[in-house]
């Protein structure tokens, strides 16, 4: 799939996610609904497709919400992991080769690249992550950035 071509299927992702959740308060519904779609339109790149969700009682650390792919980590403290560094930074992630990110977290070793993005509350605080995944090296681009955080950046204001 060129780089257009992908573009042009996350701005459409972007639309139909919006029109199924629009109105959905609950919000492992939203993310569900979120993490098939977004599996389904580029499977089998996208290996592994969730969120981590900023856990209420433990709010330093992430706990394994919605997603479609093998089995996930349980709990990733913020600062730990590709997923703890977005959590911390509070910024994407895009990670070329896991294996040689500092601290990466190998949920399933299969994976060999990943982006995760921060899904933030309307006011501002961090909700989750969105974490994929690929067994693909450098499977991930800018093209996926941009299209990705259109969605995370409006996931829950909808």
């Amino acid at each position: 799939m060129t780089s257009d071509t992908r573009a042009e299927t996350y701005d459409r992702l972007r639309e139909e996610i919006f029109s199924v959740v629009s109105g959905e308060t609950y919000l492992p519904a939203r993310l569900a609904t979120t993490a098939c779609l977004l599996s389904e339109a580029f499977s089998p790149r996208f290996f592994w497709t969730g969120f981590y969700v900023v856990d209420p009682d433990k709010p330093e650390e992430l706990v394994v919400g919605p997603y479609v792919g093998t089995l996930g980590c349980l709990r990733i403290p913020f600062g730990k992991g590709v997923c703890g560094a977005c959590a911390a930074s509070g910024e994407p992630q895009l990670v070329e080769d896991v294996h040689a990110f500092p601290g990466h977290i190998a949920c399933d070793s299969r994976s060999n690249s990943e982006i995760v993005l921060p899904v933030r509350w309307p006011d501002g605080r961090l909700a989750a992550v969105l974490d994929v995944d690929s067994t693909d090296y450098a499977a991930f681009d800018t093209v996926d950035q941009a299209g990705l955080e259109a969605i995370c950046d409006q996931l829950l204001s909808v």
